[in-house]
């Protein structure tokens, strides 16, 4: 027994230095500066500076836009998901999925730039609207734009969390559903829907907190005209080098994932002891 233990704390050792040095540290580090000021002395300025002026505007269109990338995302993975977990293993379901997260296997700024080449005011897009003689729209540059690049980028992060919950209801319950006179819309909203909530907060989880932290799609489709909290933590850091006030507003922004986490986690201890 003694072995074994010294045998797991070995093999485990390397995963704890880097948790600790890549993690832990410079959690710390975030909390450290950012509950305190040049001198060293303890305050809560740089964490309220987030409810006024430009820090304040750009928390609230953050998380109006990654709201808006959640539900479109939502809305455009559960029917998807639904159409994946009812075709056949056989019909080429594996296939199906590879296609879908192909384009994930791309680096991630290579994908926001394809969108760069779509939306700019000589782009693609905009050439097949003067070809087929209809007014151009202007789409870089704007909330609209990145709302594009955030549902293009973490569409997948939705379908596969709500796919694994819908594929593991046992098809012997929609049988049920049909036998009792069930439609497909009582059936969807009474059964499949209620059933597959733990893949849905899952799916919200893995959309919503990367859309509400993201500088770089906002960086790349917005430009200096839309600023999200991400980006005005970026430049806090980068350009004004005020470390203290960067890593104060970088506290809020966990707060607000640590409340989303601790709701996942409820709502999955829930589901465990309804199973």
């Amino acid at each position: 027994m003694f072995k074994n233990k010294k045998t797991s704390a070995a093999l485990s050792a390397p995963y704890t230095a880097w948790m600790t040095i890549f993690i832990i540290v410079p959690l710390l580090m975030i909390f450290y500066y950012g509950l305190t000021d040049s001198q060293g002395s303890l305050t809560l300025a740089n964490i309220t500076a987030i409810g006024y002026g430009v820090y304040f505007k750009s928390l609230l269109l953050a998380l109006w836009l990654s709201f808006l990338c959640t539900l479109i995302c939502f809305i455009l993975a559960y029917p998807l998901a639904l159409i994946l977990a009812r075709v056949s293993k056989n019909a080429g379901q594996g296939l199906i999925i590879t296609i879908f997260i192909l384009p994930m296997w791309m680096n991630f700024l290579l994908r926001t730039y394809a969108w760069l080449t779509l939306l700019e005011g000589n782009g693609i897009i905009n050439g097949i609207l003067s070809f087929l003689h209809l007014p151009t729209q202007h789409m870089i540059n704007t909330p609209t734009a990145i709302v594009f690049g955030m549902v293009y980028n973490f569409l997948p992060f939705m379908v596969l969390p709500l796919y694994n919950a819908i594929s593991r209801i046992d098809t012997a319950v929609f049988e049920a559903a049909r036998d009792l006179g069930a439609g497909r819309r009582q059936t969807l909203f009474r059964i499949t829907l209620p059933l597959s909530v733990n893949g849905i907060i899952s799916g919200v989880t893995m959309v919503f907190i990367p859309a509400l932290t993201t500088f770089a799609i906002s960086t790349l489709l917005g430009g200096s005209k839309v600023l999200l909290i991400g980006n005005v933590i970026e430049s806090t850091f980068t350009q004004v080098y005020d470390w203290h006030l960067g890593s104060g507003l970088s506290i809020v922004l966990m707060i607000f994932i640590i409340i989303n986490m601790i709701i996942s986690n409820i709502s999955d201890a829930r589901q465990e002891a309804e199973g």
